[in-house]
């Protein structure tokens, strides 16, 4: 059988709860990977003196987004959390308070350089409400680098909706066929969150990009990123 290029939402959903009841991968374990790939390849690309924003939710992307979040204030940056709805879930909470222990900081107003959206996931339903439409609308008008988790939050499928516009999409174990949609312009990554080999040979998807060099969406290459430091300040432009 020819090894899959990508996954629709139903495929990725069911490798999740796979890897999860097979393997007792737990839900805080793959979003901690998540979230330190994504501040590592921001770590990469900005030098610590750049403020970044995380807009977070109350769910397992808002999850990643916290420990995005706690991962750049140890490392010196100026962090700042958008909280775009009450964080009353055990695991959003507890990395909110590592978060904020760490140093990062809660303002919903504040313009950083970089806008990282960690809102929502594949799970989000549309359309969004007046508040979240107000953020993905506003992420089109300001002179910030933004990268989403996962995917852009407000995206299904379709290019005319109001989604955030991110400039990059780091998506979490496998490529999923959704993300072909969006404008070729956006750099599209895969990021490694512990899921096993066996699991990607049972539902017959590439581990990395190796099967197929001229995928878009890219698999991170385990240990490095190959990316250059940039420094901002509040007046650059994407």
């Amino acid at each position: 059988m020819k090894e899959l290029v990508s996954l629709d939402l139903e495929q990725f959903k069911a490798m999740g709860y796979y890897a999860v009841s097979e393997y007792d991968l737990s839900i805080e374990l793959m979003m901690e990977n998540a979230g330190y790939h994504l501040a590592k390849l921001i770590g990469k690309q900005f030098d610590s003196s750049t403020a970044i924003k995380t807009g977070v939710g109350n769910g397992n992307n808002g999850d990643g987004g916290l420990v995005v979040a706690m991962r750049l204030a140890a490392w010196g940056y100026p962090v700042y959390l958008d909280l775009a709805t009450e964080i009353d879930k055990e695991l959003p909470q507890k990395q909110l308070r590592r978060a904020l222990k760490f140093g990062a900081r809660i303002d919903t107003e504040f313009i950083a350089p970089v806008w990282v959206d960690a809102y929502l996931s594949f799970s989000q339903r549309l359309p969004l409400n007046y508040d979240f439409n107000k953020k993905m609308l506003k992420s089109y008008h300001s002179f910030t680098y933004n990268i989403s988790l996962d995917l852009p939050a407000g995206f299904l499928g379709d290019p005319n909706s109001i989604y955030f516009n991110a400039n990059k999409v780091l998506t979490l174990a496998a490529p999923k066929t959704i993300l072909n949609h969006l404008p070729s312009q956006i750099e599209i990554y895969v990021a490694d969150i512990g899921i096993p080999k066996a699991v990607y040979e049972r539902f017959n998807i590439a581990q990395s990009n190796r099967t197929n060099p001229a995928n878009r969406i890219k698999f991170l290459e385990r240990g490095f990123y190959k990316t250059s430091t940039v420094v901002m300040n509040q007046n650059t432009k994407k």
